[in-house]
């Protein structure tokens, strides 16, 4: 009997494979590699691992790539892993799972810009659980899911992990867009590829389409709020991005991500409009961003950055006061700033 198998999908990930591999060898009972069409050494390196490696021919669906490695596993339970992931911290978390529950996992993904969003995810799956979607697939089970402390990490969004999937992302969710074009979590996805790219019309274009779709109880809720609103100011949508954070302030009352975007916003808001920056704009950036120190980090919130509720609040207050007044202030946030 197999208890839990690592099952991973890959192509071309000679570069990091062995990571992710390693950091999990000791708490699975098999390791299984599906490779989708490597020609840099990836399936000799996975092999060396200790991993059995199997091929399939790509066909463009990453659900249909997840289920054919999961049909490889004979075990209870299975955890999913991508190439560029790795487990951090938590694996004897593995070793107790509850029956008829899949487990949610968080993911730190270090972005472009050294931030760190951390984020929720399906990633222990018990036997029978397939996929659906074309990209950003998700598994369909058990309704019920548990929260492991099981930490993983991820690199696939700095611009070096970005630049080589080139616009495959796009083209999947464009695809799966035009077969489901009431999808709000597709919507949600495509802003995102285009707020990573640097699209600020095309990234607010899409977060508004999610937004309209999306329903209120959605578990990636926080993080379309949040991105929607610096989508909007980026794309100089500002009175729409202000209607979204009124619009939105009583669900997020909790939450430093919603009040970071909003001191941003009313940055930008008063960069623009100079005349009411001091009395009416920029007090308002500053009361969210203290809010943020008050509500303190909290990594439970899909999407969440880290700092926004510490460091990064810290250094907004300091930079504000270092030009405003008082000087004092400005050099007590520096000093918070610098506690990371």
């Amino acid at each position: 009997m197999t208890r839990l198998a690592l099952v991973m999908i890959a192509r071309d990930e000679a570069h990091q494979i062995a990571r992710a591999l390693d950091s999990a060898a000791a708490h699975v009972d098999l390791m299984i590699v599906l490779d989708t069409g490597s020609i840099d050494g990836t399936q000799e390196i996975a092999r060396a691992c200790g991993a059995q490696v199997h091929e399939f021919v790509w066909c463009d669906d990453f659900a249909a790539a997840r289920n054919a490695s999961l049909d490889l596993s004979p075990a209870d339970w299975n955890l999913v892993l991508d190439a560029d992931e790795w487990i951090e911290s938590g694996g004897e978390a593995l070793a107790i799972l509850e029956p008829d529950a899949m487990g949610w996992v968080r993911r730190d993904n270090q972005l472009a810009d050294e931030a760190v969003a951390q984020t929720w995810i399906p990633r222990v799956l018990p036997r029978g659980v397939r996929y659906t979607g074309r990209i950003h697939e998700q598994p369909a089970g058990p309704e019920r899911g548990v929260r492991l402390p099981l930490l993983l990490g991820h690199d696939g969004f700095t611009q070096a992990s970005l630049a080589r999937k080139g616009d495959r992302n796009e083209v999947l969710l464009m695809a799966d867009l035009r077969d489901h074009p009431e999808d709000p979590y597709l919507w949600f996805q495509l802003a995102k590829e285009h707020q990573a790219r640097g699209h600020p019309p095309q990234a607010a274009l899409c977060f508004t389409e999610a937004l309209r779709l999306a329903p209120t109880d959605a578990p990636w809720r926080h993080g379309l709020v949040v991105r929607g609103l610096t989508a909007l100011k980026d794309a100089g949508q500002l009175d729409e991005a202000r209607a979204l954070a009124e619009a939105e302030r009583p669900a997020w009352s909790g939450s430093p991500d919603f009040h970071f975007a909003v001191g941003d916003l009313y940055l930008q808001c008063a960069m623009s409009d100079p005349a009411r920056a001091v009395s009416e704009l920029l007090p308002v950036a500053e009361a969210a961003w203290k809010t943020c120190l008050e509500i303190g980090e909290q990594p439970h919130l899909d999407g969440s950055v880290r700092g926004r509720g510490s460091f990064m609040a810290a250094h907004n207050l300091a930079t504000l006061y270092e030009t405003f007044g008082p000087k004092a202030a400005a050099a007590r946030y520096r000093e918070l700033a610098s506690l990371r």
